[in-house]
């Protein structure tokens, strides 16, 4: 089968969801001139009246996004890095994700709503946000993080099919990752998570990029007789509970890998889960290993060895296993 990479593929999706309704388009800044890769060759083949550059003004373009959704359109919305998308909060949490609530089903908006995590890359506080988590809490929103080129296709055509709004967060560590990517036109479920290894001794839940990391570490300890069931949930919102919790009651361990912050994030969610509802299985404490509770360093320097790698995963497995 082929390869693309990351982006190649989240362009392919948008290509073949554009073609396929003519009520899709996209809209962000400069997506005509392809900046970061994901839109090539889409202003020339549908025009700039599907492919719309915005002024800088997050707030604005998403709310113009979600009045198009109310009318029967199906906007992909690209905010580029994802700290960018606190600029447009009231429109995602006020309007977008209670729109369907408050007007009894009666409308929707179907909108998907892009964002890249630039973190590990030197950028500072104010760019390297990895804020899944904070929307986690808003009931109303559906949220995607792929971390395969496959995935990524197929999530994001599920995503523009969806009546619901959706935020898709793009590891940027996986944008230029290579990977087998059907051309034919495929969905993947929201809700349905991926078990990318089977073992008998822990569950490693790990979130966008750090699935390729434990999937690393899997390969290091396996060496050494160590066991470890990679699971990759795919979307956070809906969450595949039943999938964590069967791998728990197999392996007896549970390990969550996230680069978001420790403190109520994923990691928090998914160990509260399996602590309420697979304690019984448990042979050992639950661990997570997450970004601390700190702001994001300018300095490359100081910012490595911020995020959970191959290496942490590897010591807090031969931890648990002696728990």
């Amino acid at each position: 089968m082929r390869e693309l990479t990351f982006l190649e593929a989240i362009r392919e999706a948008q290509e073949q969801e554009m073609a396929r309704d003519p009520r899709v388009f996209i809209l962000g800044e400069d997506v005509s001139f392809n900046v970061y890769g994901s839109t090539g060759g889409l202003a020339e083949r549908f025009g700039l009246e599907r492919v719309r550059d915005t002024p800088i003004s997050e707030a604005g373009f998403t709310g113009v996004a979600i009045g198009a959704a109310l009318v029967g359109m199906r906007p992909i919305v690209d905010f580029t890095i994802a700290s960018f998308m606190y600029l447009a909060m009231d429109q995602l949490v006020s309007m977008a994700a209670k729109t369907a609530y408050m007007y009894g089903g009666q409308a929707h908006v179907p909108a998907v709503f892009r964002a890249a995590l630039f973190y590990n890359g030197g950028l500072a506080a104010q760019h390297s946000d990895r804020n899944y988590a904070m929307f986690m809490q808003v009931p109303g929103l559906r949220i995607a993080v792929p971390s395969t080129p496959h995935d990524a296709k197929g999530l994001l055509k599920t995503a523009v099919r969806d009546d619901d709004p959706v935020l898709m967060f793009e590891d940027g560590a996986l944008w230029g990752s290579r990977g087998e990517v059907p051309q034919d036109d495929y969905l993947i479920p929201f809700g349905q998570a991926a078990v990318r290894r089977e073992g008998s001794d822990l569950t490693v839940v790990a979130i966008g990029s750090r699935v390729r990391e434990a999937l690393t570490a899997a390969d290091t300890l396996a060496r050494e007789g160590i066991s470890l069931e990679v699971i990759d949930p795919r979307t956070l919102v809906p969450l595949d509970c039943p999938t964590i919790l069967a791998s728990v009651a197999k392996t007896g361990r549970a390990l969550v890998v996230d680069v978001g912050h420790k403190s109520c994030g994923v990691a928090s969610e998914i160990l509260a889960t399996i602590a309420e509802d697979g304690f019984w299985s448990l042979r050992a404490p639950l661990r997570r290993l997450t970004a601390p509770d700190m702001q994001i360093p300018f300095s490359p320097a100081l910012e490595k060895g911020f995020y959970p790698d191959a290496a942490q995963i590897v010591d807090a497995a031969r931890r648990l296993l002696q728990e």
